[in-house]
C-alpha cells in the first residue's frame, strides 16, 4: 500500500510518500523544509520531487493521509485543502489524523510523553500520551500552565520549553502521519483542529448613530 502524506501544522512544510507492508510504515522518499511562510509555495512542489524521486505518480498511491493540526489557521488549511484536491482528483481516499499524534508515533519513550509544538501567542499546543495513545489533549495553554506530572519526556518543537528530557521528532514526519493514521477504518472528516477563533473576522454591525426619535 502506498500512502502521500502531508503536514503544515507546524513551521515544517512536509510531503512524502509512505509504503505500509507487514513491517509498518518506511518512508520512500519525503522532502522537509522549515519555513513558516512558504506552505502554500512549497507544498506541493515538494511532493511531486517527492513522488519522481520514488518512481511513482500520485494516482499510484492508495490513499493521502494529512496533517488536521492543531496549527495556526493559514498554515493548516493549506494541507487540508491540497490533501481533499489530492483525493478527490485521484479519486482516493483521505485521512485526517492529528499532527501531535504523528509526533508521538514515532517517539521513543517509555513511559507518558508530552507533545508541545508552537501555538504562537507564547501558548503551545499539547497532548499526553502513554503507550502511543492519547490520553489528555488536544488543548493550547502557556507552557507554564501544561500539567507535566507523571511525564518522563517531551517531543515537538516547543520540547525546550518544559523542564523534561527532550526526544525526536519535533514536527510530524510522513511515517509518523501514516503510524498515527487508521486507514484501515472509513475517513474520518476532514475538520481542521484550530482549537481557537481566527484573529481575522467578521465586523459587528455597525452602531447607528442617530439618537431615537430621529433628533
Amino acid at each position: 500500500m502506498l500512502v502521500i502524506a502531508l503536514d503544515t501544522s507546524t513551521p515544517a512544510v512536509t510531503a512524502g510518500l509512505v509504503a505500509l507492508d507487514d513491517g509498518g510504515p518506511r518512508s520512500l522518499a519525503e522532502r522537509v523544509t522549515i519555513n513558516p511562510r512558504a506552505h502554500g509555495e512549497l507544498l506541493m512542489p515538494q511532493l511531486l520531487d517527492a513522488m519522481t524521486e520514488a518512481g511513482h505518480r500520485l494516482t499510484d498511491a492508495d490513499a493521502v493521509v494529512v496533517g488536521a493540526g492543531p496549527g495556526p489557521f493559514t498554515g493548516l488549511r493549506v494541507g487540508m485543502v491540497t490533501a481533499a484536491a489530492l483525493g478527490q482528483a485521484c479519486r482516493r481516499p483521505v485521512h485526517p489524523v492529528c499532527s501531535l499524534d504523528a509526533i508521538a508515533a514515532q517517539a521513543d519513550v517509555d513511559g507518558r510523553l508530552l507533545v508541545a509544538t508552537d501555538a504562537r501567542r507564547k501558548e503551545a499546543y499539547w497532548a499526553v500520551y502513554s503507550g502511543g495513545t492519547r490520553i489528555d489533549g488536544p488543548h493550547v495553554q502557556r507552557p507554564a500552565d501544561v500539567p507535566t506530572e507523571g511525564c518522563t519526556a517531551v517531543a515537538g518543537e516547543l520540547a525546550e520549553a518544559f523542564d523534561l528530557p527532550a526526544v525526536e521528532p519535533r514536527h510530524p514526519t510522513p511515517v509518523g502521519l501514516v503510524a498515527a493514521a487508521a486507514l484501515g477504518a472509513e475517513p474520518a472528516p476532514l475538520v481542521p483542529l484550530y482549537l481557537r477563533r481566527p484573529d481575522a473576522e467578521l465586523p459587528s454591525k455597525r452602531k447607528s448613530v442617530l439618537t431615537r426619535g430621529g433628533k
